[in-house]
């Protein structure tokens, strides 16, 4: 067995993961962090369909029992390795209904990392088009902030390939806070599969697990699960927490494509530009699957569709991110049951007619139309706090954190990074300020608000 003793481990390297590894280690904690996935960012097949296939969960087969199909990069880095590189701050009702205040977090954060919408020459001609048609039917079309330097370390070469991983190295990875805590002096294991959780009268006291063929036990004071949406419940469940996975959300979300005289969006950058319809509960942007996603996740709608591939560079996308409602669950082994409910449905009907218009209004043909198939964007809300933490973020048991999207209390229907930046900030300053490791301030009465 492989043993190792630290102030703080972390399971998992993604948002939530690697910021609070970095600001501990910079403060001088001894920090552990354990990522299941590997490093691809030097491998040549980083961002690259085979890439994708390799390093996705279930080689991107991952289905939820009712169809959705959920990406889940298993990675240093986590989500951010395969994702939109969007930035939103966090919604106002982490104050107003449970006392969190995120904004100064995340404005330092988006500070820091530069986010900003790309400069309009980089935005695409037809994402803008997209975004004019929907400004034209009284839409409020904004530039996308995005966690992207064009630039920063090579020519800017983007388009929706982007999502299978950045290889021009415009976009931030929260693989690089790993590097920034390594370097600080915090350990790295990855390959490391984190089984359970050890307790002992109440109080957690590291982790077990396995690390290829070897047996592997963490001993540590505090113990911080940044393990995703999926993984975070499956890990919970098997420690003896069985609320973990009961209701989950989603932001379900699906393409409308049309077919368009003046050329398609699949060169231009993902979600360059977008527009949020609060009252219906949507996030309209402009994206496409990648070329060679597109034929396989057409193919799920039925077996005519794959053959709309060849207009895939005359196609316009309309990405519609429903705010959906909590149902489903995640079980122990890690399986998902998520659908709709009948008010999701009905919302994302009124949204698809909204995005039918836009292409419409941009000149794509109306019997061309067409939508995707349904995929899970953002598994989240599986931990919530109200339910399974309070809002300091730890759970019954005394020294046990969660600090990834399952902390949500709903669906959040906006990117989700910085919000879990946000989080995990205001998580490393709390246990930064308590007196010695595991021994936290007070957990707040769940359901109710406290201070910041």
């Amino acid at each position: 067995m492989e043993r190792h003793r630290t102030d703080v481990v972390v399971v998992g390297s993604g948002p939530g993961g690697a910021t609070l590894a970095r600001q501990l280690a910079r403060a001088g904690r001894r920090v552990l962090l354990l990522e299941r996935g590997r490093d691809w960012r030097r491998s040549p097949l980083y961002g690259t369909y085979p890439g994708a296939l390799l390093y996705a969960d279930k080689h991107a087969l991952l289905f939820t029992r009712e169809g959705l199909n959920i990406v889940r990069p298993l990675m240093l880095g986590g989500a951010t390795s395969m994702y939109c590189g969007c930035s939103a701050p966090p919604a106002s009702w982490w104050r107003e209904r449970w006392g969190i205040d995120l904004e100064g977090h995340a404005r330092e954060a988006a500070a820091e990392l530069g986010v900003a919408p790309l400069p309009p020459e980089l935005r695409g001609e037809a994402s803008t088009r997209l975004a004019q048609a929907g400004t034209a039917l009284g839409m409020d079309w904004q530039p996308q902030d995005k966690f992207m330097s064009p630039g920063r370390t090579g020519p800017f070469d983007c388009g929706a390939r982007c999502m299978l991983g950045c290889r021009c190295g415009a976009k931030w990875n929260a693989a690089e806070y790993v590097d920034d805590a390594v370097a600080a002096g915090a350990g790295l294991l990855t390959g490391a599969r984190v089984e359970r959780v050890l307790v002992q009268d109440g109080v957690a006291r590291g982790v077990r697990g396995r690390i290829g063929r070897r047996e592997l036990e963490v001993e540590a004071g505090t113990v911080v699960v940044a393990a995703g949406g999926i993984g975070t419940p499956v890990l919970l469940r098997n420690s003896g927490l069985a609320a973990a996975g009961q209701g989950m959300a989603m932001d379900t979300t699906a393409m409308v494509y049309g077919l368009s005289p003046e050329g398609g969006i699949g060169q231009d950058p993902p979600m360059t530009w977008s527009a949020p319809d609060d009252d219906l509960g949507v996030l309209y942007s402009t994206l496409i699957d990648p070329w060679l996603m597109y034929p396989i996740v057409m193919a799920v709608k039925g077996p005519a569709y794959p053959f709309t591939w060849p207009r895939w560079g005359r196609t316009l996308g309309v990405m519609i991110k429903l705010t959906d409602e909590l149902s489903g669950e995640v079980d122990e082994r890690g399986g998902v049951s998520k659908g709709l409910t009948a008010a999701d449905r009905e919302r994302l009907r009124a949204a698809e007619e909204v995005a039918g218009r836009i292409l419409r209004q941009a000149g794509c043909r109306p019997d061309s139309i067409l939508t995707t198939p349904l995929r899970g964007t953002h598994p989240s809300a599986t931990v919530r706090i109200g339910d399974m933490l309070g809002t300091d973020l730890q759970t019954e048991v005394r020294g046990l954190y969660v600090c990834d999207a399952s902390v949500f209390p709903r669906a959040l229907g906006r990117p989700t990074v910085l919000t879990i930046i946000a989080l995990a900030r205001r998580l490393a300053q709390q246990l930064l300020a308590a007196a010695t490791p595991g021994q936290d301030t007070a957990t707040p009465v769940l359901g109710a608000p406290a201070r910041a």
